[in-house]
C-alpha cells in the first residue's frame, strides 16, 4: 500500500540532483555526521514533504544509506509512471483500449468474455425455442445485436470503475489539509479499542486510530481543538499556548513526529512499533491532566 497522495509527492522529488545528493550524504556521514539531520530536513523539504527518514534511531551511516534508496526508488516511481503516461495514446477509446490490454486485466478480460459467451448461448437457445417463424427469427437476430450492445456497455462501465479504484486516493489523514470544518472524533476509549483490535490485521489502521484517540484527549482536556486544516506539528505547536505542561508538549511532539515519519512511509508499519505507539497514547491518555474553565 502506498501512503497518501504519492503521485503528488513524486511529481516533487528532485530527481534531477539525486547523485549528487547521494554524495553529499555520504560524505556527510563520514566527516560531519551532526550536520546530516539538517541535511535530511533540506531534502524532505525539496521532495514536497515525502518523509524520507527511515523508522525509529538509526546509525549515521544508516540513515544515509535509507536517505538514498528512498530517493531512487521515488525516482524509479517517477519515471515508469511518466512512461506509463505518454506510452497511453490521445483518445479516449484507445487510451481504453490500451488499459484492456495491461496483463492485470487478462483474467478479468477472460472471465468476462466467457460470462457473455455462455449468456449469449442461453439467451439464443431461449429465442429459438420461443420464435418458430423466419420473421420470428429476424427479429430474435435483432434482439441479439441490442443484448449484445448492451453487454459491451456493461463490460466498458466495468472497466472504467476499475480504472477508478486503480487511481490513487487522495483522502486525507488526520491533520492534513482539507476543509476548515472541525474533526469529528469520537471519545479516546473507543478510538483506543479501535486502535487494539486492528494491531493484528492493519497496523497503518491502528496507527491512525492511535492518533485520533491523542488528538480526542487533547480535545477533552481542553488542550487542543482538533481541525482538518491544522497539521498535526500545528496542533502540538498551539499546546503551550492552551496551558500544557512543558513534558506533555514534549511527549505529543515525539508522538506526533513518530506519527508522520511512519504512517506517510513507503515502508510497512512493523507490528511491535505500532504496538507500541498505541500504548504510549494510552499512558499519555491516563496521565494528562484536565483544564479548570
Amino acid at each position: 500500500m502506498l501512503p497518501l497522495a504519492l503521485p503528488l509527492l513524486l511529481a516533487a522529488v528532485p530527481c534531477a540532483d539525486v547523485e549528487s545528493d547521494r554524495q553529499l550524504l555520504e560524505q556527510t556521514a563520514q566527516t560531519r555526521p551532526a550536520e546530516l539531520p539538517t541535511i535530511v530536513d533540506g531534502l524532505e523539504t525539496r521532495a514536497g514533504g515525502m518523509p524520507l527518514r527511515p523508522p525509529g534511531d538509526v546509525s549515521v551511516e544508516k540513515l544515509a544509506s535509507d536517505v538514498s534508496a528512498r530517493l531512487r526508488e521515488a525516482c524509479s516511481l517517477q519515471e515508469a509512471a511518466a512512461r506509463e503516461q505518454a506510452a497511453l495514446p490521445e483518445s479516449e477509446p484507445a487510451r481504453l483500449r490500451a488499459i484492456l490490454d495491461r496483463p492485470e486485466f487478462a483474467q478479468a478480460r477472460k472471465r468476462n468474455t466467457d460470462l457473455l459467451q455462455r449468456l449469449m448461448r442461453q439467451l439464443d437457445a431461449w429465442l429459438d425455442g420461443f420464435f418458430q417463424s423466419r420473421g420470428a427469427q429476424s427479429f430474435a437476430v435483432a434482439t441479439r445485436a441490442v443484448v449484445l450492445g448492451l453487454a459491451l456497455a456493461v463490460v466498458l462501465w466495468v472497466a472504467l470503475r476499475l480504472r477508478r479504484w486503480r487511481r490513487p486516493s487522495l483522502a486525507q489523514a488526520p491533520g492534513a489539509v482539507g476543509t476548515s470544518t472541525a474533526l469529528a472524533l469520537d471519545s479516546p476509549g473507543e478510538h483506543l479499542r479501535r486502535a487494539r483490535e486492528s494491531l493484528s490485521q492493519d497496523t497503518r489502521e491502528a496507527i491512525r486510530q492511535g492518533l485520533l484517540a491523542l488528538l480526542s484527549t487533547l480535545e477533552e482536556r481542553q488542550l487542543a481543538r482538533p481541525d482538518r486544516v491544522k497539521t498535526n506539528r500545528e496542533l502540538a505547536a498551539e499546546l503551550p499556548g492552551r496551558g500544557a505542561p512543558a513534558p506533555l508538549v514534549q511527549e505529543v511532539e515525539r508522538l506526533v513526529r513518530w506519527y508522520d515519519r511512519t504512517f506517510y512511509s513507503l515502508s510497512p508499519v512493523p507490528p511491535e512499533e505500532a504496538s507500541r505507539f498505541v500504548e504510549d497514547v494510552e499512558r499519555l491518555h491516563a496521565s494528562v491532566p484536565g483544564v479548570a474553565a
